[in-house]
C-alpha cells in the first residue's frame, strides 16, 4: 500500500504542475475571446479524451508536458473549395453544421455545390442546390464534420493572431506565472508544516536519515538530539560531527543521542564514499525548528523563491559553459525517480520539492528557446517593435525546429536515465 501511495503522489506531482501551467494559458486565452480547441496533458497518442463546450480535454501517453491548442496557431481546418459538394444543416436561418463526406447518409440537410464560402470574415456560404443558388449565413460556432472528426470553425475574431500583442502576450506568459504562484504558495505551505530553524539554537537534531546508509540500520530517529560522537560533545557544532565521521571510514563510532530526555547510544560504522573515500553514515544535522506566523510565511516563501531561482540559473550557466557531463543531466524518468524517493520521506518534503519543480518549469519555459513560451514572447516583442508580425511560416518553422531539438534532447536524457536505472545508479 505504501508503494501505491508513493506512485500516486509521484503521478500527481507531474499532473499538478503541468495542469496549472496549461490552465494559465487556457484561462487568459478564453478571457481574450480566443477559441481553445484542446487542453492536453502530455504528448503523443490520446489515452483519454472528453469535450466540454468548445474545448476538448485530453490526457496523452508521454508525460513530458502539455499544451493548449488555440485556433489560428496551426493550419488545421480542411479547406472547402469552390465546386465541392457539401451538405449543410440550417437552424434559425444559419448554418450550424457542414458535412464534407457521407452526404447521402445525412438527414435534414441541404446538399449543394459550393459557389462561395467564407468561414472567417463574412461567415457565409453560397450553394447551388437543385439548380437554385442560395446564400446562407454561417453560425460563428458552426461545426465542420468529415472523416469522423468534428472541427469548430474559427472566425477571425476568435483566432490567436487577431488579438492585440498584449492579449497574446498575457495568454502566453500566464502559464509560467501560474507556476510561480504555485511555487510561492507551496513554499508557504512547506514553512507552515516544517517551520524554520531557530536563530540561536542550543542543540542540533537529526534532520534526515539516508536510505540504505549505516544510520538507517539502527533505531536512530529524525528529531533525536545529537549529544556526542565517541564521547566528544557536539553541542551546536555540526562541522565537528562531520569531521569525526569523515575520518572514521570503516571504523566503528559510538553515536549518542537524547530522546525524551534519555541518552541512547548506537554503534555505527561509517562507510567510505566511493568518490571521496571519506566516511559517511547517512545523517544530516539540523537546528531545532520554530513555527512561523502567517506574515512570516510570505517572507520565507519569497526568500526560498529567490534562493532557488539563483540555484536554477547557476545550473543554466553550467550548461551554457559546458561544465557538465551527460550523466549530470536528467529527464522525466530521473525526475520521477527522485520525486518518488522524496515522496517516501513524507508530504512535508514532497511539498518543498513540488514547489521547486514548479518554479523550475516556470523559469525554463521563459527561456528564449524555440517552441518554449519565452521564444513566443520574443516574437511578440519583435512584432511590437516592428509594428507588424513576423512571417507566420518562418515563426512556425523556428518553433518546429526548436521542438524537434527539445524532443531529441528529451530522448537522449531519457535513454541516459534508463541506463542509469539498469546499472542501479541513483
Amino acid at each position: 500500500m505504501h508503494m501505491i501511495q508513493v506512485v500516486f503522489l509521484t503521478v500527481m506531482v507531474f499532473f499538478v504542475i503541468v495542469t496549472i501551467h496549461e490552465w494559465g494559458h487556457f484561462y487568459f486565452a478564453k478571457r481574450a475571446g480566443i477559441l481553445v480547441r484542446e487542453f492536453a496533458i502530455g504528448f503523443g497518442p490520446k489515452l483519454f479524451s472528453i469535450k466540454r463546450g468548445e474545448t476538448r480535454y485530453t490526457l496523452r501517453l508521454v508525460p513530458a508536458g502539455g499544451f493548449v491548442r488555440m485556433a489560428g496557431e496551426d493550419p488545421e481546418l480542411v479547406e472547402i473549395q469552390e465546386g465541392q459538394t457539401v451538405a449543410v444543416r440550417v437552424k434559425d436561418n444559419q448554418v450550424t453544421r457542414i458535412y464534407l463526406d457521407r452526404l447521402d447518409d445525412r438527414a435534414n440537410v441541404v446538399r449543394g455545390e459550393v459557389v462561395f464560402i467564407d468561414l472567417e470574415k463574412k461567415l457565409s456560404i453560397i450553394l447551388i442546390a437543385d439548380g437554385i443558388e442560395e446564400t446562407y449565413a454561417v453560425h460563428p460556432q458552426a461545426v465542420m464534420i468529415g472523416k469522423g472528426r468534428e472541427t469548430q470553425i474559427a472566425p477571425t475574431d476568435r483566432q490567436f493572431g487577431s488579438k492585440t500583442v498584449g492579449q497574446r502576450a498575457l495568454a502566453i506568459v500566464a502559464g509560467p506565472v501560474m507556476n510561480f504562484i504555485l511555487a510561492f504558495v507551496l513554499f508557504g505551505v512547506f514553512f507552515q508544516m516544517a517551520g524554520v530553524p531557530m536563530e540561536n539554537p542550543d542543540k542540533l537534531l537529526i534532520g534526515n536519515i539516508g536510505k540504505d546508509m549505516p544510520a538507517a540500520q539502527t533505531d536512530i530517529k529524525v528529531g533525536d538530539t545529537i549529544d556526542s560522537v565517541n564521547g566528544i560533545k557536539i553541542g551546536t557544532d555540526s562541522e565537528k560531527m562531520i569531521s569525526l565521521i569523515q575520518k572514521s571510514a570503516n571504523v566503528p563510532l559510538t553515536f549518542t543521542v537524547v530522546r525524551d530526555g534519555k541518552p541512547i547510544s548506537y554503534k555505527i560504522t561509517p562507510l567510505p564514499d566511493p568518490a571521496t573515500k571519506v566516511g559517511k553514515i547517512g545523517i544530516s544535522a539540523a537546528p531545532p525548528m520554530r513555527a512561523v506566523s502567517f506574515i512570516e510565511t510570505f517572507k520565507y516563501s519569497g526568500i526560498a523563491m529567490k534562493n532557488m531561482t539563483i540555484t536554477i540559473f547557476d545550473g543554466f550557466k553550467k550548461l551554457i559553459l559546458g561544465q557538465f557531463k551527460l550523466d549530470d543531466l536528467g529527464g522525466p524518468v530521473r525526475t520521477a525517480q527522485v520525486t518518488s524517493q522524496i515522496a517516501e520521506q513524507g508530504i512535508t518534503q514532497l511539498t518543498s520539492w513540488v514547489a521547486l519543480l514548479s518554479l523550475y518549469l516556470g523559469i525554463f519555459n521563459l527561456l528564449p528557446i524555440p517552441a518554449l513560451d519565452g521564444s513566443r514572447l520574443l516574437f511578440l516583442g519583435l512584432e511590437a517593435v516592428r509594428g507588424r508580425p513576423v512571417d507566420p511560416n518562418r515563426e512556425s518553422m523556428v518553433h518546429f525546429i526548436g521542438f524537434a531539438m527539445l524532443m531529441l534532447l528529451m530522448l537522449a536524457v531519457t535513454y541516459n536515465d534508463i541506463l542509469r536505472l539498469v546499472r542501479g545508479e541513483n
